[in-house]
């Protein structure tokens, strides 16, 4: 078994009390606190993660932003210089690599944020078309480290710290040309609130968390950053996207622009089938969990939980399942079985919690 990699700010959340679990081949910090803590701290205050698992891939020259809207699904070109863009990677026959966040730095700079279990997947898979496009492709990943920082009081810490920290754009990027070690901030997150995450140098970010510690940001871990990301309803790869799905199956048909014509998967997507519903299912009583059945009035079984958890905001159980498109009732009764207990569940339309991103 291959050793499990450490992010710089290891032995910070050890000095912490964190408990630590492997991760996508890293040890991170699963908890503090209490996960109820640390989730009500981001809704109602401000948390602070280490993402440092996270992958960063540099494009840079003159085809940087041609290259890139050639491999994901969403419009990169007609986006404006400091946008941050959400967007599935693809292959031909349509079926989701990752999903990931393109940052327009500049002309011809582009930053990609991708997933920590999937930086060599798709940094091969972005070499492999890059053959005729005027650019550089980097993955920098081992030279950056990233916090998200999140929740209402996000922005008043941040400009504490950073005083030309402009008031961004909810899915804007700033690049801070300060110090010897610039850093990039994006005002994004994975919680619902608004939010940023500042990637820069291992060192650049270590001082930052020390300075956020002092501040008395709340340190938050994997297990409270997957309940606030559930009940906003935020997709997880390997749970509502993988390797067999199509954006379509996911709820993602929204980040598909059909009017491209030249994109990775555009012509098995442009016929827009999917074979699969994501809904969103609360329960009163009872958790569910990935993998438990999802049944119809009938009894039988029509789908699957993909994530899972009691929501700390709403203290009831949410979840998000995948359902076969051929047998969506239009009775629209739900329930889910746990541990060969049926309990009842509600569909909803909108997220279970609204957050409060800007």
């Amino acid at each position: 078994m291959s050793q499990m990699l450490k992010t710089h700010l290891y032995d910070e959340h050890v000095k912490l009390g964190a408990k630590i679990v492997p991760f996508a081949g890293w040890d991170m910090p699963v908890q503090y606190s209490s996960v109820k803590d640390e989730v009500l701290a981001v809704r109602s205050k401000v948390g602070v993660f280490d993402v440092s698992h996270m992958g960063e891939f540099f494009v840079e020259g003159q085809d940087a932003e041609k290259f890139v809207d050639h491999l994901v699904t969403n419009d990169i070109l007609s986006a404006p210089v400091g946008k941050a863009i959400y967007s599935p990677l693809c292959r031909e026959n349509g079926t989701v690599i990752d999903d990931l966040i393109v940052y327009k730095l500049a002309p011809g700079r582009v930053m990609i944020c991708v997933n920590a279990s999937n930086i060599e997947k798709d940094f091969s898979w972005m070499k492999s078309k890059h053959h005729g496009y005027d650019c550089s492709l980097t993955n920098l990943s081992s030279i950056f480290s990233l916090l998200a920082l999140q929740g209402p009081e996000s922005f008043k810490i941040l400009k504490s710290i950073i005083p030309q920290l402009p008031d961004l754009e909810y899915y804007s990027v700033f690049e801070s040309a300060g110090g010897q070690q610039p850093i990039i901030i994006a005002r994004t997150g994975y919680t619902g609130e608004d939010g940023f995450e500042i990637f820069g140098h291992h060192q650049t970010i270590k001082d930052m968390w020390k300075k956020l510690m002092e501040l008395g940001v709340t340190p938050c871990g994997l297990a409270a950053r997957d309940v606030l990301r559930l009940e906003v309803c935020y997709p997880l790869y390997g749970h509502e996207l993988n390797d067999d799905l199509n954006p379509f199956d996911a709820g993602l048909g929204w980040t598909v622009k059909l009017n491209k014509t030249n994109f990775i998967g555009n012509l098995e997507l442009n016929k827009k089938l999917s074979k699969h519903k994501l809904i969103k299912l609360l329960l009163d009583k009872g958790i569910p969990r990935e993998g438990y059945p999802v049944m119809n009035s009938l009894g039988e079984k029509i789908g699957e939980v993909t994530s899972g958890t009691m929501s700390v905001v709403l203290n009831k159980g949410v979840c998000l399942a995948r359902i076969e498109i051929d047998k969506v009732p239009t009775d629209e009764v739900f329930s889910i079985d746990i541990r060969n207990k049926l309990y009842p569940a509600q569909i909803l339309k909108k997220p279970f919690v609204t957050g409060g991103h800007k």
